[in-house]
């Protein structure tokens, strides 16, 4: 039993470098083939929803959406085996990313649609930036998400007072229009009003008064000023993440902008004095 144990175990360690780790060839690449069936499965869905292509080829793209998706399903069971805290991997964000693309093909059975849900797996994807090494594209995610959370009050804040103006400016629009020129309530004037705000502009409501065209031209300009707000708030707040970056330069490799937290080098991992 000991002895089944120890071979076991040597197995799991095996295939934990293979699956997990990138600093070894076999793993490199185990993700790179991984990387290439994900980007194959992702155009075969897009493939599918031309009708003309899914017609002449639907049993080949069948056929190969199934392949891909048992060899996900396996490698899913084998990183659960080989990680020594499974549910750790199950309930991480790749885990969850990993059963949420696999899922799609056998809910399929039930519910057809959602065959193209397997587009989810493109969110795969993001494994290239550890693959590559590419710690510093990830400090740089880091720094855009602090950023966007330290925006999120003035922002909820910018949305409620946007919202205000459209029904204001909307309910205006249906009292000086009216149903004649398309605005036959005031939640449709309400929508014309969020589409000219944001410069959308469908065209499938229009003001035919001088009055009614007056006031889209002034919502047509503060628009352009709306869509700069948010825009200079996340800026501003991904600039002071920014200066917060750590300037230590690593002693051993000499790579430089690491996070405020760090505590060893991205590129090769030495301690930071």
């Amino acid at each position: 039993m000991q002895q089944s144990n120890n071979k076991w175990s040597k197995i799991q360690k095996k295939l934990y470098t293979v699956i997990y780790g990138t600093d070894t060839f076999a793993g490199r690449m185990f993700d790179l083939v991984l990387l290439g069936f994900i980007l194959l499965s992702v155009v075969i869905v897009m493939l599918e929803s031309v009708k003309e292509f899914n017609t002449q080829y639907h049993t080949i793209l069948y056929a190969i959406e199934w392949f891909i998706t048992v060899l996900f399903t396996i490698e899913y069971i084998l990183r659960i085996l080989s990680n020594k805290r499974p549910f750790r991997y199950i309930f991480s964000f790749y885990g969850l990313i990993d059963l949420l693309s696999i899922m799609p093909i056998y809910l399929s059975f039930f519910i057809p649609q959602t065959r193209v849900l397997s587009v989810i797996r493109a969110l795969r994807l993001l494994r290239l930036f550890r693959i590559l090494n590419l710690a510093h594209f990830t400090g740089q995610a880091s720094n855009l998400r602090l950023a966007l959370k330290a925006s999120q009050s003035k922002i909820i804040v910018f949305i409620y007072f946007v919202m205000i103006i459209s029904i204001l400016l909307g309910t205006l629009m249906y009292m000086i229009e009216g149903p004649s020129s398309g605005f036959t309530s005031i939640p449709r004037s309400i929508y014309w009003c969020i589409v000219t705000l944001t410069t959308v502009g469908y065209g499938d409501i229009a003001p035919a008064t001088t009055i009614g065209q007056f006031i889209a031209t002034i919502v047509m300009i503060l628009g352009y000023g709306i869509i700069a707000v948010p825009t200079g708030i996340v800026s501003a707040e991904y600039s002071h993440q920014v200066r917060k970056t750590k300037p230590t330069k690593c002693s051993h490799c000499g790579t430089s902008d690491h996070t405020e937290n760090a505590k060893f080098c991205y590129h090769c991992g030495s301690a930071l004095s």
